[in-house]
């Protein structure tokens, strides 16, 4: 019988060679998603019959991956990519910066990256009015308002300075994402009350709708000494965790009045070996407490460890795979999942009707980096 320190130490050697084989395949897979005279990165690439092509172009998507590249910089890895110049393409113009989820990123990817920038992009973005402005932020889209607190907590904690200047903003910010929050933690899609379509399908949120939020109020509280957020986010991290798959699925809807997931298809390799991680990270390192048993189990999916005992890491084409989904789902049972009224079932292990789709997003990539880059070497126990 192996000794527990053992079986521990085994484990914890697992998880680091398949982060850090999964961090030399984002480095490799980046390059062909990577359109070198835009200087920005595609909106996906998937395979067709011809190979692995390139489908469009996105600024939100090289932002994400940008983030990712300068964590891997700073972990003392060379990145395939000159970092400056993507900046530049991406700040030259800013005329692609058309809603409150794209200013958000912005301002969190300058946080990160180039703080020094900070004070060139005040007097070209309208970021104070952005709340009232914006579409997705009179609807309260949760995604939108949690990436918007985010780059606002960021820019203050690289410029403490200018904490006072953002206050009223940022705290206008979080009180809007508190209203889409249910008395089991989970966020809603958008808020019910300020319109039609929020009315109707507000109260069910995605994965995306959990961990922005999670991630955006953590880096509030670090901002402000706002306890109350902390606790917000940490109730939501305990919800998802509580919910989370036998095989480690972070599943797909939330609903949040009711506090239960509705439906758990598709299940995304981003939420398994990223925004979960990076989420958990961020979250226990400004609360100090440790998520690393979630985590791992969760990153444990993409090899095999899943309802088809398929390998979602495909080093020949250097991409991890985009999802496991039903392949017949029905528009009636996407309808009651938006509705919050589909609950059963959802965590079957059953592979009956799903299947791989063959694409990879640049920042699937990214968010990898972002969330392991820079810890990679270090103990996946770490300190609690």
């Amino acid at each position: 019988m192996i000794d527990a320190r053992v079986a521990t130490q085994l484990q914890t050697d697992q998880h680091r060679d398949a982060v850090s084989r999964f961090i030399q395949l984002a480095v490799r897979g980046l390059v062909p998603m990577f359109d070198p005279q835009k200087q920005l990165f595609c909106h996906k690439l998937k395979k067709t019959e011809n190979g692995m092509e390139q489908e469009g172009i996105s600024h939100r998507y090289t932002m994400m991956t940008l983030m990712g590249l300068h964590r891997l910089e700073q972990a003392g890895t060379k990145s395939p990519f000159d970092k400056e110049r993507i900046s530049q393409a991406l700040l030259s113009d800013l005329s692609w910066v058309d809603n409150i989820g794209d200013l958000g990123v912005l301002l969190w990817m300058c946080g990160i990256v180039c703080p020094e920038r900070y004070a060139q992009l005040e007097s070209r973005l309208e970021w104070k009015d952005a709340l009232t402005r914006y579409r997705g932020a009179r609807q309260v889209v949760t995604m939108d308002v949690a990436w918007f607190l985010t780059g606002l907590s960021y820019w203050g904690l690289t410029d403490p300075e200018r904490l006072s200047h953002l206050e009223a903003t940022a705290f206008d910010a979080y009180k809007l994402l508190t209203g889409n929050q249910g008395e089991r933690g989970f966020f809603g899609h958008l808020s019910t009350t300020a319109s039609l379509i929020g009315r109707a399908r507000g109260r069910t949120g995605s994965f995306a709708d959990q961990v922005y939020p999670i991630y955006g109020m953590a880096q509030f509280s670090k901002a402000y000494g706002h306890e109350e957020a902390a606790q917000r986010a940490l109730k939501c991290a305990t919800g998802i965790c509580e919910e989370q798959g036998p095989k480690g699925q972070w599943w797909w809807h939330y609903d949040a009045p009711a506090g239960r997931v509705t439906d758990g298809y598709p299940v995304f390799s981003v939420h398994q070996h990223a925004m979960g991680p990076f989420t958990l990270f961020g979250l226990g390192e400004a609360i100090r407490h440790n998520f690393d048993e979630c985590i791992y189990k969760g990153l444990s999916w993409i090899n095999t460890n899943n309802e088809l005992g398929y390998d979602m890491e495909d080093q020949a084409n250097g991409v991890i795979w985009r999802c496991l989904f039903r392949s017949r789902r029905s528009v009636a049972r996407y309808l009651k999942a938006s509705l919050g009224r589909y609950s059963d079932t959802v965590q079957q292990d059953s592979p009956e009707g799903l299947e791989v789709k063959y694409e990879c997003r640049p920042y699937e990539l990214g968010w990898l980096l972002y969330a392991f880059a820079n810890r990679y070497q270090k103990s996946p126990q770490g300190k609690k």
